[in-house]
């Protein structure tokens, strides 16, 4: 069967470092962190006191105070950047045919707060079973999906991937293989997280996965710093509106690039640590590669997983030398998180966008926070360290890897 092209033709962000794409892409940019001390919590015994969480954010400013009572804060997140991504598409609802169009969101945990919440709340009664009588729906992944489909009456193929980190790039490779095979003719897709609570903190504090650097917040999350000690828990969303080129171009869409492939890998190796080979991160890039029709000479910018952790970062270096051997030294390699912190399921989402700017503005954002160079990464790649460099990005690669061994690669190309 022959596949559809698929195009971007609408996009939103809500992010530590920004509420809108404006505002998401001027902060990455201009090499802002996103992290500060804890607000929503008392954070004071925890091992991390900092996060990079969503400022200056009130829910009843998009969503019906009594509707937003119905929904855990990663739906609500979910809600405010498909409205973005929407609008920013220019949607006519009274001439789509919306039995065409989908959605695909992708969450890594869900309604983590409200379930957090509920047991607390149990814990501390008098033993009464009390619950909210929307703990479940508040709670599920799947709900974001099903609430921007209600929000728009959208009727096609509707559900949520849940792949930890990969989790919103698994969703938006779902989205454009629905769209390719004629599934669908539009699709809105991304992920959303909210994940900066208690047992938020306390359970990646356990794994020993999160930066301790409270001295400093702003500067804990540095991705491929020889003293990086682990990442910096983001919370926020994305998303992108996809849709068949010749239906965006029959409606007069603008149309800021192609969603030219996507890959998909496990490393099949261990339940938190990557490969320490990069192998599955070696295998994703290759798979979407050959998805996407494109040689690794043409690849001019890569967002990377980078999430600051001790082996990650090694390891997904390596495995991009592998894969483009010399080009990749060719290649402006950064990592997003080093502003934004990790957004876990959403993290797909904002650096899907990030990558979908990047070639919009010819500018690749950079990787703050580098001073220490660390003898196992090879220098010689260029990973765009803190200041944002002016590069013709023709084709954009953005890596996703989470645990469990699930890595996922987008590719978008400009037209």
């Amino acid at each position: 069967m022959e596949k559809r092209r698929v195009v971007v033709t609408g996009i939103g962000a809500l992010t530590p470092i920004g509420n809108t794409t404006q505002e998401f892409w001027e902060g990455l940019v201009a090499g802002k962190s996103g992290a500060a001390p804890i607000t929503h919590f008392d954070a004071s015994k925890f091992k991390t006191k900092f996060a990079c969480e969503v400022k200056n954010f009130n829910v009843e400013d998009f969503i019906d105070k009594k509707e937003a009572r119905k929904l855990d804060k990663f739906a609500q997140y979910a809600l405010v950047v498909a409205d973005e991504a929407v609008k920013d598409a220019h949607l006519d609802m009274d001439t789509l045919d919306k039995d065409r169009i989908g959605v695909i969101w992708g969450s890594g945990i869900g309604g983590l707060e409200t379930f957090q919440n509920e047991v607390i709340n149990f814990n501390e009664g008098d033993g009464t079973p009390r619950f909210n009588p929307f703990f479940i729906p508040k709670m599920i992944a799947d709900i974001a999906a099903g609430v921007i489909s209600i929000r728009y009456g959208f009727r096609g193929p509707n559900f949520t991937t849940v792949s930890a980190c990969a989790s919103a790039a698994n969703a938006m490779i779902d989205a454009l293989n629905y769209i390719r095979f004629g599934y669908a003719d539009m699709m809105v897709s991304g992920g959303s997280e909210a994940a900066v609570t208690i047992a938020g903190i306390g359970g990646f504090n356990a794994l020993h996965a999160l930066s301790t650097f409270n001295e400093d917040p702003a500067k804990a999350s540095r991705p491929f710093d020889a003293n990086r000690d682990g990442f910096v828990l983001g919370e926020g969303a994305g998303a992108v509106v996809l849709e068949e080129y010749n239906h965006a171009v029959a409606r007069g869409a603008t149309i800021y690039c192609e969603l030219a492939g996507g890959g998909l890998s496990a490393d099949a190796y261990h339940m938190t640590a990557p490969h320490p080979e990069g192998l599955g991160a070696k295998n994703v890039m290759i798979n979407c590669l050959k998805d996407a029709g494109v040689s690794v000479n043409e690849v001019d910018a890569i967002n990377m997983h980078g999430t600051s952790t001790p082996l990650g970062d090694i390891a997904e270096s390596k495995a991009v030398l592998d894969v483009f051997g010399e080009h990749a030294y060719d290649i402006n390699i950064n990592s997003t998180k080093s502003m934004t912190g990790h957004l876990l399921g959403a993290a797909g989402a904002i650096e899907a966008v990030a990558s979908i700017l990047a070639i919009k503005h010819s500018i690749v954002p950079p990787t703050i926070n580098f001073e220490h160079p660390d003898e196992k990464i090879d220098q010689r790649l260029n990973f765009t360290f803190n200041k944002a460099q002016h590069r013709d990005v023709k084709v954009a690669m953005s890596n996703t890897f989470g645990f469990g061994g699930h890595n996922a690669c987008l590719l978008f190309k400009k037209i």
